[in-house]
């Protein structure tokens, strides 16, 4: 029986430490690809070592809104009004390389990956046709069917939310890794939120027409992230410091 393992990752930000140590576990879960759904360098305070990484791990690059920023200043005067991320983000723009920049903009909006036994992976960071809707748990099924119209596929990842997530809809399953770099404790909306000291992501693995998702939580050092955010010149290193004090 033909099997197939990709591992999904999304929102890191800019978290080297997060990264580094996601990838050690996945390569010590055994996969095919990687997939990152998005939002790879702002708001932390490694963006050159993280896409390098991303560039070299992964083989699929979905299209964040986040990473949509660093090209089109004008986008996020549309979905945020929070000085300290607005400064943030022009700060990373204005920081990256054009080889970098010229990267992101490589990136896809959706991908489609075939699966073992006839069915399909959907990739996009938002949702389908949005990078930056929300899809939750608790999304009310008509929403979330006009979030998804038109797509079929067996499985459908995104992010986003930084909320881990797997549901089932309408004999599709949707699932969200959560976030590598800014795990929230909960959903708020564009509010300021509580940051978690772990990282997350999710390993999609079809054996025919056999499927299973798995959510995964890997620890990391309190000190290591706020030693970190501290050493970092820029608007959000206290608040992340902050989020990380035991």
């Amino acid at each position: 029986m033909s099997s197939y393992r990709i591992a999904l990752v999304s929102d890191i930000h800019g978290n080297l430490l997060a990264l580094r140590r996601v990838l050690q576990d996945i390569r010590s879960n055994g996969v095919e690809q990687i997939a990152c759904l998005g939002d790879v360098a702002t708001l932390g305070p490694h963006p050159h070592e993280v896409l390098a990484m991303v560039k070299e791990a992964c083989d699929f690059f979905i299209l964040g809104n986040h990473d949509e920023y660093l090209f089109d200043a004008a986008a996020i005067l549309e979905h945020s009004s929070s000085a300290l991320v607005l400064a943030a983000v022009e700060q990373c723009r204005s920081e990256l390389s054009r080889a970098e920049l010229d990267f992101i903009r490589y990136f896809k909006r959706k991908v489609s990956v075939p699966l073992p036994g006839g069915g399909s992976l959907l990739l996009f960071h938002g949702s389908p046709e949005s990078n930056h809707r929300d899809l939750l748990a608790e999304t009310p099924e008509t929403e979330l069917s006009l979030s998804l119209i038109g797509h079929l596929d067996t499985v459908m990842a995104g992010g986003h939310t930084h909320i881990p997530m797997l549901r089932q809809h309408r004999g599709t399953l949707l699932v969200n890794p959560g976030s590598v770099g800014l795990p929230f404790e909960r959903f708020v909306a564009g509010e300021p939120p509580s940051i978690l000291a772990h990282a997350e992501y999710a390993i999609v693995e079809a054996r025919g027409r056999d499927l299973s998702i798995q959510l995964l939580r890997v620890g990391l050092d309190r000190s290591l992230l706020a030693e970190a955010a501290r050493n970092w010149d820029s608007p959000l290193s206290n608040y992340l410091a902050q989020q990380y004090r035991a």
